[in-house]
């Protein structure tokens, strides 16, 4: 009867965890060190912190933020590819490190495949905005006078190669049109350059434009892809302004070290899964602009095969090369 107790207990608890193996529930009995490529207080270093809360809270260990800044983010993604298949050092990273520096570069201390992916986290839209002086009122006029005068249009990003600069040269191939691309040393120049009407415009995360769009100061176009966003519902998507094949967004991914089990890989992904549906989550990652997503290992793994290819053929046809 005690056994029958303890059995139907277990069927009934309600956690996604009541059914892991021996194996899985060994881990993790450490900390757990997450590195983030990044200096703190980026998005992918915030979006790290507020998922790190919740898996301490599901296993009873400190999930710890280990911030490695430097190289795009190759030397974080470096650190987690040399380390121990044990779960003990994962990787959040935005998408570019894993999609775009294997192209970018010419030496990345790692390479395809060093990563066991775990999750899709999460994406943020990227949008086109103009300065609000421009005299191009919506998407089709800005191409229109891109092409009347191929070359002499101006648009900024945070610096070469980044997934931003990398946004300009998809543009140009998707629209047909011939665009000046001048990197600046960070996203705030970037800004900048537009505001004070040095550049005609850029790609940029909403987040980081919305004040400067709300007070009038910059005109947003379009949100790259097929769907409108809910903090700008007046901008169209570019799908719907007939510009396929520029569906495009900064998105944020975890893996683990290649040879991590299959079965702590599951585990790992069902509770990232699980934080991002918690209500105070969800709510931060809106205010932040993020949309949560939790994808599997599997659909990850699909996911990054085609972002790379897709990123890999706008490189080598722009003829972008970083030491």
């Amino acid at each position: 009867m005690r056994i029958l107790a303890f059995i139907l207990l277990l069927v009934g608890s309600g956690t996604p965890y009541a059914a892991s193996s021996d194996s899985d529930k060994a881990w993790p009995t450490k900390p757990v060190r997450v590195v983030v490529g990044f200096t703190p207080g980026g998005v992918a270093d915030v979006l790290g912190r507020y998922v790190c809360e919740k898996l301490a809270k599901y296993n009873g260990q400190a999930f710890v933020i280990d911030n490695r800044p430097g190289a795009g983010g190759n030397i974080g993604a470096g650190i987690v590819a040399r380390a121990n298949p044990d779960g003990y050092q994962i990787l959040f990273t935005p998408g570019s490190v894993l999609s775009m520096n294997p192209s970018l570069y010419s030496k990345v201390p790692f390479d395809t495949d060093s990563f066991a992916p775990v999750s899709l986290l999460a994406d943020m839209a990227v949008v086109l905005v103009v300065n609000a002086k421009n005299p191009a009122r919506n998407l089709g006029e800005f191409i229109g006078a891109a092409k009347g005068e191929p070359g002499r249009v101006l648009f900024s990003s945070p610096g070469a190669g980044s997934s931003l600069h990398l946004s300009v040269e998809l543009f140009q191939r998707v629209a047909g049109v011939s665009i000046q691309h001048i990197p600046y040393k960070g996203g705030g120049e970037a800004l900048t350059a537009v505001l004070s009407g040095q550049a005609s415009g850029m790609f940029a995360n909403p987040p980081f434009v919305m004040s400067q769009i709300k007070a009038g100061s910059l005109r947003a176009l379009a949100v790259a892809g097929s769907e409108r966003l809910p903090q700008l519902p007046e901008v169209p998507s570019t799908a719907e302004l007939g510009l396929r094949g520029f569906d495009i967004s900064s998105w944020f991914g975890v893996v683990a070290p290649s040879r991590t089990s299959r079965a702590l890989v599951q585990q790992l992904s069902n509770q990232i899964a699980q934080a991002l549906r918690e209500a105070d989550v969800q709510q931060r990652l809106t205010d932040l602009g993020v949309r949560p997503i939790g994808s599997g290992p599997d659909e990850f793994a699909a996911f990054l095969t085609k972002d790379r290819a897709k990123w890999d053929s706008v490189i080598r046809a722009a003829q972008i090369r970083l030491e």
